[in-house]
């Protein structure tokens, strides 16, 4: 009888979470802007990334259930894709706002990596994941970085980060950005993977209105409450005393942008204190905080997008209907799968 791998040691966790004085800072920018909107990674605290994986399994929300089948699907052939173009095999997988990671197995499955990384902004959140994941997958190193990712300047000097590097970036995520604001992301990440990288990026595809604005304001109110809770942290976080039962949930498609909006507005005259700011501010009845976008891009946007930034296709997978599709980028290469 053959021994199954031995576990390895827990994983580690490095914190290079944002400081109060970031968190601050990003808040007082955000509620100066008009339209006021904050920076999405500060919806997902421990309870805000809770909220996240409960809208994921709402039945209106088929961004997941398409990535994921996907994956499983394609696995296979999108591991043989990535050590086609490998200088060295095998690669690092690191994946940016692993959340609960559960959509890499597939991937790990397929390329037997060199290790894991997780980056994400709630520490215990990816920790807890990572700490499940290795049980599935003991023979992968694997360590989990609470960051933001967007503002980190480079990948810690870890022993495990080590080689060449697939970027793993599901969930739509890019589509939080303007287009200028992807391209720079995309910009970043390749300064983060380094020379010859590879990245395997996530992409929901405009289709039908109402269907996107179901998946982003789901009947039973998850999503309400996952934008509401935004509002608890900076209560709890700065000392602010926002009332979230005067503040509606709102996601609508913004055809002129592309994009779902989502917000939370104000249905009265009220006044915000937030003592670290040392203001208050004033919000008008029907006044917007938008907590986040959702860009809906179709494959040559995303192709476009990728080109600006100095990847270049190497496959695509999508769907039977064309809403979601995956993309393999190599940075630097012109060569294709």
């Amino acid at each position: 009888m053959s021994s199954s791998p031995t576990l390895l040691t827990r994983p580690e966790l490095i914190d290079l979470h944002p400081s109060p004085g970031d968190v601050c800072a990003a808040v007082g920018q955000g509620l100066a802007r008009q339209p006021r909107q904050l920076p999405p990674w500060l919806l997902y605290d421990q309870q805000g990334s809770r909220l996240f994986e409960a809208i994921c399994q709402q039945p209106e929300y088929h961004l997941t259930r398409l990535e994921k089948c996907l994956l499983q699907r394609h696995g296979s052939h999108i591991g043989h894709c990535c050590t086609e173009h490998s200088a060295a095999a095998p690669v690092t997988v690191v994946e940016f706002g692993a959340g609960g990671a559960h959509k890499v197995t597939p991937l790990l499955h397929a390329l037997q990596p060199a290790a894991y990384v997780a980056l994400d902004i709630s520490a215990t959140h990816v920790h807890t994941a990572c700490i499940g994941l290795q049980a599935l997958h003991p023979q992968v190193p694997m360590v989990a970085i609470c960051c933001d990712y967007e503002q980190l300047p480079a990948l810690p000097d870890h022993p495990l980060l080590a080689g060449q590097r697939l970027g793993f970036f599901p969930g739509s995520s890019l589509g939080n950005c303007s287009r200028a604001g992807a391209v720079a992301l995309l910009r970043h990440m390749a300064t983060l993977l380094g020379p010859g990288s590879l990245l395997l990026l996530g992409m929901d595809q405009p289709w039908s209105i109402p269907a996107m604005e179901a998946a982003y304001d789901d009947a039973a109110g998850v999503s309400a409450r996952f934008a509401r809770n935004l509002l608890l942290r900076l209560n709890r976080d700065l000392g602010a005393n926002f009332q979230p039962r005067h503040f509606a949930y709102q996601a609508r498609w913004d055809a002129s942008e592309q994009r779902i909006e989502m917000a939370l507005v104000s249905q009265r005259e009220q006044v915000v204190s937030i003592p670290p700011l040392e203001t208050v501010v004033h919000w008008a009845s029907g006044e917007r905080l938008i907590t986040e976008h959702s860009h809906k891009w179709g494959p040559e946007d995303v192709r476009n997008l990728a080109r600006q930034a100095g990847w270049r296709a190497v496959g695509r997978w999508c769907d039977t209907q064309d809403r979601f599709s995956l993309h393999l980028m190599e940075h630097g290469s012109l060569s294709q799968c």
